[in-house]
């Protein structure tokens, strides 16, 4: 893959139709990226990975606690997590969609 185009749309609605909270849709051996949506008041049940990774908050609010640090997070929020650390949101106040990118492709 040399060039990738997408719409946020589209990725929401074929995540959406997935019925799962998370949808990649771009995927390379150094990277990949995808789509995580959680609703207000649910549980985020991610478990630390083995690869770097970055969110982007697109839209909602919430709390992120990743190692010792805990914050508020929002649209624009921008976090940098090392592979391996602890992390997760959690008081989802309004639902919360995030573009997360993985380095290397996640496993």
């Amino acid at each position: 893959m040399k060039t990738l185009f997408a719409r946020l749309a589209e990725v929401e609605e074929q995540r959406t139709q997935s019925g799962k909270l998370y949808r990649e849709f771009m995927r390379v051996p150094s990277m990949s990226a995808g789509l995580y949506v959680l609703a207000a008041g649910e549980t985020d049940r991610q478990k630390p990975h083995r690869e770097d990774e970055i969110y982007y908050v697109l839209r909602g609010r919430a709390r992120f606690k990743a190692g010792s640090e805990d914050r508020e997070v929002s649209s624009g929020s921008m976090i940098f997590v090392a592979a391996e650390v602890g992390h997760r949101f959690y008081d989802i106040e309004e639902e919360l969609a995030v573009l997360v990118i993985f380095s290397p492709a996640e496993t």
